[in-house]
């Protein structure tokens, strides 16, 4: 087994995290080191698949604190170093980022707070960045729901060191167009169906999105074809073409009113819809919320792309965005996380649970 010296600094907890490989769906050997390094006197440590619960239990508030411990596939970015770039140091490798700098600095903070304001759950978790169905978060809530109750949450995904609130929900839908095949020399005795999907991308091309203020956040929209598909060969007319869409609502929007706006744009057009997951609205008008981002100094933005803040809302747990790298760079060859978020990150959290 591998093992975590806590004793390390932060910089140097990073960079032995990032080095035990974790793609999803092999985070075994590092939730078998997070595991052995949270048995502390105080905590309780629940265990369930590659997902790691370490909780206080002093009989406070309780909050939750989570963060996924898989990445995506390595690319020649592993082991991890420390560069120095100008008057910045800077850890490159995968998992740096996205995001095994917040949970670097979730462990430090579990295993050092022996006394808090608050009661804290740390929650480790497997496979979120493969299918939902797999989401480890997502398997709690289901196994053991009782783990996934509190007063508030913050999830650890790299927001460059920022208070981010909410998200934007999310929707794919195909939108499909038909013909009838026929030789491509003669092309008058089919129907192309490629040809028939220039209203859909004309009148994706004209959509005016809009910024909606969600609870004092303005939230952008987005909405963009991402894939077409149509033919089997050089010398056939298609008679199928489908434009898949991607819709990113702000969290006012449910689902249902999301579908109806892709439904309204596309009518004429046959439309399936293969994805959806709901926003989160910012959870930022609560006292717990206020005295952290005055712990932090800081104020919130709204975050746009779609994180596992959902599924804490969704539960009725007010929560925000709030860790180490920038989220760009997330998944990039060139991943690296500037260390200096590591420590903003730690000390605003620290700031907020200490006694």
């Amino acid at each position: 087994m591998v093992d975590i010296d806590l004793s390390k600094n932060l910089v140097e907890l990073t960079m032995d995290i990032c080095n035990i490989e974790s793609v999803s769906g092999s985070e075994q050997s590092l939730a078998n080191a997070l595991e052995k390094a949270l048995t502390l006197p105080h905590l309780s440590v629940l265990r369930d698949g590659n997902a790691v619960v370490a909780s206080t239990n002093f009989g406070k508030p309780r909050i939750l604190i989570a963060g996924h411990i898989d990445t995506v596939p390595i690319a020649n970015n592993l082991p991890a170093q420390l560069h120095h770039f100008e008057r910045e140091q800077v850890i490159i490798g995968r998992g740096s980022v996205d995001m095994k700098g917040g949970i670097a600095v979730m462990l430090k903070l579990a295993s050092e707070l022996t006394e808090a304001k608050y009661d804290i759950s740390w929650i480790f978790y497997d496979n979120e960045e493969v299918d939902s169905s797999l989401n480890g978060l997502g398997r709690l809530s289901r196994n053991n729901p009782e783990i996934l109750k509190g007063e508030f949450a913050i999830l650890c995904e790299p927001t460059s060191a920022l208070v981010e609130g909410g998200c934007n929900g999310t929707l794919r839908a195909l939108v499909r167009t038909k013909g009838v095949k026929a030789h491509s020399a003669r092309p008058w005795m089919g129907e192309n169906a490629i040809h028939k999907a220039a209203p859909i991308l004309a009148r994706l091309a004209d959509y005016q999105p809009q910024t909606i203020s969600v609870d004092g956040l303005e939230y952008r929209e987005s909405l963009n074809a991402v894939s077409i598909k149509a033919g089997i060969a050089g010398n056939v007319i298609p008679d199928l073409c489908e434009v898949e869409v991607n819709y990113r609502f702000a969290p006012s929007k449910s689902g249902s009113e999301a579908k109806q706006v892709i439904k309204e744009l596309f009518e004429g057009f046959q439309v399936e819809l293969v994805d959806l997951a709901e926003g989160a609205r910012p959870g930022l008008d609560t006292e717990l919320a206020a005295q952290f981002l005055a712990a932090t100094g800081q104020s919130a933005r709204p975050k746009y792309g779609w994180t596992d803040v959902a599924r804490f809302s969704a539960l009725g747990i007010p929560a925000i965005n709030y860790g180490p790298g920038d989220p760009a760079l997330a998944h990039a060859d060139n991943e690296n996380l500037p260390v200096g978020h590591l420590f903003d990150v730690e000390k605003g959290l620290r700031n907020w649970l200490s006694v």
